[in-house]
């Protein structure tokens, strides 16, 4: 049998001109580029130099051209104001070609940038793909960000227009963002020229005269616009990542390189072809969003599902097999934490019973470790292959994923599978030498990266040097910690400074957790290393239990505390853990463990900006002051 993802693997890494030239093959351009992969001023790789395409072509007009403009591009499903609308491919290129018209009329024209602060609507993706259609450089900045962090994007991307929209709607609570924006431009130093606001039913944003003006107002005096070919080169769009220094990165995405590997990764990972309906339940906002809400499944003639919802509360726990059997879902992306939160509040899957999931393939998880125990659960629950894969912002799609468009691997718990194609990955110890299968060390990627990754930070080449490539030359730093085994599978185990420390013993906080979460009574959990006069760090755990759990929390804390021992050993030192209500994260699910681990040693921390419910703070403050940590012990 014909392994067909070995082949691509080996060509993508011996030749990977050939192999990312014949995939370009699939994709529409005004002109043929003149090298498909540009290495003439390392590090700075480019792919497709002298090419040019057009992303919205590729992703909208493309398809109406091919005859499938009556199939449904978007289905804008909103349990929060109990709203479903179907957008064909038709009806989104009138849509987005008229809105290029609003921009084009406010002076924005090709490498001109464009925020968009904007939740989970269809006037999102218009704006998003309407920017791409006149070569604008698109910034979407997560709906709801408070004024400082958004006035420090204004500030970097100096954005000639901002849209933006009256609210966002979070559970049952209506967020405005009007105030918000208005802050922010008065914080800034950058100022725009114009400001499009969208309009919600549910709250109604004060316009500044002269500087605002009404989306469906502009919508109905606008003149269409077409598509304007763009290098291959050129950047698509900016998104901000968190920065070590307080100052976001800007991460850059090129047109050609991010239309090529994103359009192959749809059938390749994902195992979806021309027609099938695929979710990622994500939020524009983040890079999942932007690559497999909105681009990939756009590219591949995909029906995407735009999703403003929450995986329990909008509004239970079966939200998630509702959509999936009323769209007839074919793929499912989401985070880890979705499942747990569905776990906890539903720990034997009863509400899936309830529904048709016959139409549903597979699982694709991604966003923070996959602890095995939600693994197994999300088996049990769906009996549908789960896959675990791993990627970056900064990356755009998987470094490291079960391919199932062109092999399905065997599942190995903890591991995300092998590296997809285009990846030559490593593992090195903090001299930059390579280790062997099964010891953890830094995993990084041997330049250069795949297309469709970042080409370098927005304004600022040598940050873009300095934050990943000075590390290990020729290497690109994952800042991700993990080994390899001997089989090829990749095991990402921490972000590199969640090895901890224990009396000279490098251990992996990861794979506490993944002890921990096996506990049957646990729904969720975190780990980190706190400091120890004595050893240096020791590890400490934080447990939320399942719902209807009323055992004595004592009694789970020892539990947990002899199952780390027993399957790590005493070398862990694992002896310290407490339970909470919930776990402080990010609006995409990443468990905020640093800042944890900041108030347990009585640090200075900054929250982030990202952060859901800035009251899990407190409670955490609590939780740790109970047990002898932080300043309320």
């Amino acid at each position: 049998m014909v392994n067909l993802y070995a082949e691509a693997y080996a060509q993508s890494i011996n030749d990977p001109d050939k192999f990312w030239g014949s995939v370009a093959e699939d994709c529409h351009w005004y002109k043929r580029w003149d090298k498909v992969l540009d290495d003439s001023n390392k590090p700075f790789y480019r792919w497709f130099t002298g090419g040019e395409t057009n992303t919205c072509y590729n992703a909208v007009d493309l398809h109406v051209d091919n005859g499938r403009g009556d199939q449904d591009a978007i289905i804008y499903d909103s349990p929060v104001t109990d709203t479903i609308i179907k957008y064909t491919y038709a009806e989104l290129k009138d849509q987005v070609a008229t809105f290029a018209g609003v921009l084009t009329a406010k002076g924005v024209g090709k490498g001109d940038r464009v925020i968009i602060y904007m939740p989970m609507i269809p006037e999102a993706v218009f704006a998003m793909l309407a920017c791409a259609r006149i070569g604008a450089v698109h910034s979407v900045v997560f709906g709801g960000f408070a004024a400082n962090e958004l006035a420090t994007r204004i500030n970097d991307a100096k954005p000639k227009v901002i849209v933006s929209t009256s609210c966002g709607i979070e559970v049952k609570k209506v967020i405005e963002y009007k105030p918000l924006l208005d802050e922010a431009i008065d914080l800034s130093d950058t100022k725009p020229e114009a400001c499009i606001i969208f309009q919600r039913p549910q709250a109604t944003a004060k316009m500044t005269v002269g500087r605002d003006f009404d989306w469906k107002a502009e919508m109905a005096v606008a003149v269409a616009q077409a598509c304007v070919p763009v290098k291959a080169t050129d950047p698509l769009y900016i998104l901000y990542t968190s920065g070590t220094t307080g100052q976001p990165k800007g991460v850059v995405r090129d047109n050609g390189g991010h239309m090529v590997a994103l359009k192959w990764t749809m059938s390749a990972i994902y195992g979806v072809n021309t027609g099938d309906v695929y979710w990622a339940a994500s939020d524009i906002g983040w890079v999942v969003g932007h690559s497999y809400i909105v681009y990939g499944p756009l590219f591949k003639g995909c029906t995407t599902i735009l999703f403003e919802g929450k995986p329990v509360g909008t509004p239970d726990a079966a939200v998630f097999w509702r959509v999936i059997s009323q769209h007839k879902v074919k793929t499912l992306f989401t985070a880890p934490t979705a499942f747990r939160a569905i776990k906890r509040e539903d720990p034997s899957a009863l509400l899936i019973k309830n529904f048709d999931l016959s139409c549903f393939n597979y699982l694709f998880l991604a966003g923070e470790r996959l602890d095995p125990d939600t693994l197994s659960w999300a088996e049990n629950a769906l009996k549908v292959p789960v896959i675990d894969h791993w990627w970056q912002t900064e990356t755009g799609w998987a470094i490291a994923a079960n391919c199932v468009g062109l092999h399905q691997f065997d599942v190995k718990p903890g591991s995300p599978t092998k590296a997809a194609p285009g990846w030559n990955m490593a593992v090195l110890d903090p001299d930059g030498n390579p280790i062997g299968a099964g010891d953890i060390g830094a995993i990084v990627a041997k330049l250069p990266l795949p297309p469709g990754t970042l080409p370098t930070l927005w304004q600022n080449d040598q940050r873009y040097i300095d934050s990943y490539l000075s590390t290990f030359p020729g290497y690109y730093e994952t800042a991700d910690a993990g080994f390899i085994d001997q089989d090829g599978y990749i095991y990402v185990m921490a972000r590199t400074d969640d090895i901890i420390n224990v009396a000279g013993h490098r251990l992996s906080t990861g794979a506490m957790e993944e002890v921990i979460a096996g506990h049957p009574d646990v729904a969720e959990c975190a780990v980190m290393g706190v400091e120890d006069k004595l050893k240096g760090q020791i590890p400490l755990g934080m447990m939320v239990l399942n719902a209807g759990v009323e055992r004595a929390y004592d009694e789970v804390v020892n539990e947990v505390i002899a199952l780390v021992r027993n399957k790590i050993g005493p070398v862990a030192a694992f002896k310290t853990a407490t339970i909470v209500k919930r776990l402080p994260k990010t609006r995409s699910g990443k468990i905020l463990r640093g800042t944890m681990r900041a108030i347990a040693d009585k640090k200075d921390y900054k929250v982030p900006a990202t952060i859901d419910d800035y009251t899990t703070l407190d409670e955490i403050e609590d939780s740790l002051g109970k047990i002898g940590y932080g300043n309320r012990a």
